[in-house]
């Protein structure tokens, strides 16, 4: 992780590193469909028009063109090419355009690049790996999925080589409510502006609120009341209760933040926690909000964020409500593999590497190696007859942990295997033999 990258933003892991993200992905994969997500993938771009129809993110946009590109190719700059920059947008894209063929509630799992002008730094790229779950509704979604989602992101990060880290829930209609009740209209500027507090700082919110949304001294005061209010129980819903503010559209919201605590505080105690603090910069966001930190890295910012949005997806009258939530998978790798959260046993995937006494018995070494790999073994044949020295050398350097060696006495071939970590040589048969469960795979070890 110390070395330097030639083009900065775009990451590139070493043969260990890549087993450690891999692990990672696997483990993401099985956790997601082993609660019945689909796995789908969508096209690297999307019409300008469309990336930027929900929210004010043109500045992270990358366009696409040909380098060959001529006035033909021109046209109105929404319907021009562009990288898509999260896989939310996308995804609804996707599902307005195969309605058809979905059955509903649709319940999908993504997992694929994402391009993002941004400044590079640690957790930070320009190009990266998100894997996404969401589900999705044809005209209505119960909102018990917004609980759903968050017990299996839950259970997700619990299998991963990371800290222990905190599930931060809240609801946009408890905070615009909230809002309203006080007299602050603009709710959407106040969301902005509460969205900076860890920035900051309270004290330059509430300067934000008055100088920029008109809001008086007390209007400031109460709204910061309000995003200081966390606990991992119901017990947040009588502190908003007594800030003695009314509106409907707060209790609904209070009550479906109420109904995910109180669900997650149960199946998942200590990692799920409301936080009236969190907001989401994105405008489609409607309800349940999610945001996740690692606890002691929270300088790394959110590692999983979503929430729920009712209207990013139509087609004509007809609406696909959904609720989901983003992982970012590089920004864990890069913080797991800087801080050796996690290693690879070895560097390769191979198990064993099958010497040649001459150069004359190539293809017999293939043999071999074809027995072992029918049974799931990876195996290299060495390319060369070197002495046995050097093609031990040869697998020491790579990380193979085992050596193949045949000898043929009278037509007759004899079969032994060195494990070369510990010396210990043995008579193997490979029709037969296979390498203790542990060293079949690299294996990764977590320092947690």
């Amino acid at each position: 992780m110390a070395r330097k990258a030639s083009l900065s933003g775009f990451p590139e892991w070493l043969p260990q590193e890549r087993l450690v993200e891999q692990h990672v992905l696997d483990s993401l994969r099985r956790t997601f469909e082993l609660h019945g997500f689909s796995s789908i993938e969508t096209r690297a771009v999307e019409t300008v028009g469309q990336l930027l129809r929900k929210g004010e993110i043109d500045k992270e946009v990358y366009g696409l063109h040909r380098l060959q590109a001529d006035e033909a190719d021109g046209g109105k700059a929404e319907d021009k090419l562009a990288l898509h920059f999260d896989l939310t947008v996308p995804f609804a894209r996707y599902v307005v355009e195969n309605a058809g063929h979905l059955a509903f509630p649709f319940r999908r799992y993504q997992i694929q690049k994402v391009w993002r002008g941004e400044r590079p730094q640690e957790g930070r790229a320009r190009e990266f790996t998100q894997a996404d779950i969401d589900v999705v509704g044809d005209g209505e979604l119960p909102f018990r999925y917004d609980v759903e989602l968050a017990l299996v992101i839950v259970e997700a990060l619990g299998a991963l080589p990371i800290p222990e880290f905190k599930l931060r829930v809240n609801n946009r209609k408890l905070a615009e409510g909230f809002y309203r009740g006080i007299g602050l209209d603009d709710t959407a500027g106040v969301l902005r502006s509460i969205d900076k507090l860890e920035k900051v700082g309270p004290q330059k919110v509430a300067e934000l609120l008055q100088e920029e949304l008109g809001a008086t001294a007390e209007q400031a005061e109460a709204a910061l009341k309000l995003a200081s209010i966390r606990s991992e129980d119901t017990s947040f819903a009588e502190q908003v209760r007594a800030l003695g503010v009314s509106n409907e559209l707060l209790d609904e919201g209070l009550a479906e933040l109420e109904q995910v605590i109180g669900e997650a505080s149960h199946r998942a105690p200590g990692r799920v926690l409301a936080d009236l603090s969190i907001a989401r910069g994105l405008d489609y966001y409607t309800g349940t909000v999610y945001e996740t930190v690692l606890v002691g890295h929270e300088q790394l910012g959110s590692i999983c964020s979503g929430g729920r949005y009712d209207a990013l997806a139509a087609k004509g009258n007809r609406k696909f409500p959904g609720v989901g939530l983003s992982i970012g998978v590089t920004r864990l790798v890069m913080r797991i593999l800087s801080q050796e959260f996690a290693s690879a046993s070895r560097h390769v995937p191979t198990a064993v590497l099958v010497t040649l006494a001459d150069d004359g018995s190539w293809s017999q070494a293939q043999d071999i190696a074809a027995q072992l790999r029918g049974r799931g073994i990876s195996v290299e044949v060495a390319a060369k007859a070197e002495k046995f020295g050097k093609q031990i050398k040869y697998a020491d350097r790579r990380g193979i942990p085992f050596v193949w060696f045949s000898t043929d006495e009278d037509g007759n071939l004899n079969h032994e295997v060195k494990d070369i970590r510990s010396g210990e040589q043995v008579a193997a048969d490979p029709k037969t033999w296979t390498p203790p469960a542990e060293d079949l795979i690299p294996q990764i070890t977590s320092a947690q």
